[in-house]
């Protein structure tokens, strides 16, 4: 079995067990492994520009917490509005805010790109944290979670935490599904060139700018749609999902986990968010324990957790050969 067989195998178990998990499991740890899984498809979406663009982005938080406001801004508070209404209309709102975040910052590079992006984000948060008739600091809550049904008959029930679960855990596999498709067209392979040679790229005959835009937007776009879920399972919405704060918190997820890999800023969620719930029981320094943790793991596991994973299966692939040696 070669090494990328023995991930995709630990990838599917992976899936099964969180499949499982609710079986085994209470409420509180179900939303928060629910939680995790939406970081996840937060920090994929980050991923693709910093470990496959090659694009640093600090104010990517801006496109998930705007979702969420979208959402509230639309949803009624009497009745519920339809998913097939609700979802379209936020991603497309988060679609146009990175078109035009987008379309300023790729005229940038480097720390400039990165201080065009923090700024984006900073006046969106300012905007919503200062709007009294948004809530302002509070936020805005969600009263009624967006309906999905067919001919009038409602087939989910997202006021359920455990079928949010699995729609989150559907979404996260369809996600990633969906990049790894992206990455492995055409269109992925221009961009992991941009990532090495920018300037050779551009010789071939490629538009950079173009293609970092559109990369850009799909970023974004997934972003949102990490907010969206965030909303819909929490019920709520506040101007610290576009804080600085949360993107630096994802930015740390995609290298903990390990950039240009898809899976490893999933992963990078789950040791994290798991690290953060144990620690802050035992003591009041749990921030000090989080930020020793990630230093060990830069220091010692530069290639990030998957690195780690990597190298596992690498070595399982491996025995398997040695093992089937003697058969032949």
């Amino acid at each position: 079995m070669s090494e990328s067989r023995t991930v995709a195998s630990l990838l599917l178990a992976a899936v099964a067990g969180l499949a499982l998990f609710p079986f085994a499991s209470d409420e509180f740890y179900l939303e928060l492994f629910t939680h995790f899984m939406v970081l996840g498809i937060f920090a994929m979406s980050l991923d693709l520009l910093i470990g496959y663009t090659g694009l640093v982005s600090f104010g990517h938080a801006a496109f998930f917490g705007l979702a969420g406001y979208l959402l509230a801004i639309i949803t009624p508070e009497s009745e519920a509005m339809s998913l097939w209404v609700s979802l379209p209309v936020c991603l497309a709102g988060v679609a146009l805010a990175a078109l035009v975040i987008g379309w300023f910052s790729v005229r940038t590079s480097g720390i400039y790109f990165i201080m065009i992006t923090l700024a984006f984000a900073q006046m969106t948060f300012y905007y919503f944290n200062e709007n009294v008739a948004l809530g302002g600091s509070d936020g805005m809550f969600i009263f009624t979670k967006p309906t999905v049904g067919i001919g009038g008959f409602e087939i989910i029930d997202l006021g359920d935490p455990t079928t949010v679960y699995y729609a989150v855990l559907a979404s996260l596999v369809a996600c990633y599904l969906l990049l790894s498709m992206v990455l492995r067209a055409p269109f992925g392979r221009v961009i992991k060139a941009i990532r090495v040679n920018e300037h050779r790229t551009r010789a071939l005959g490629y538009d950079t700018r173009r293609y970092k835009l559109a990369a850009f937007v799909i970023a974004g776009t997934m972003a949102g749609f990490a907010g969206y879920l965030e909303a819909v399972s929490t019920g709520i919405v506040s101007p610290g999902h576009l804080s600085w704060h949360q993107s630096g918190l994802v930015l740390i997820l995609v290298i903990l986990g390990g950039m240009g890999t898809l899976y490893g800023p999933v992963l990078g969620a789950f040791a994290l968010g798991l690290l953060h719930d144990q620690v802050q029981d035992v003591t009041v320094h749990w921030q000090l324990v989080q930020g020793i943790f990630v230093i060990l793991v830069v220091l010692f596991l530069p290639h990030g957790i998957a690195g780690l994973v990597a190298r596992l299966a690498r070595r399982g692939a491996a025995l398997a050969e040695r093992a089937r040696e003697p058969e032949s």
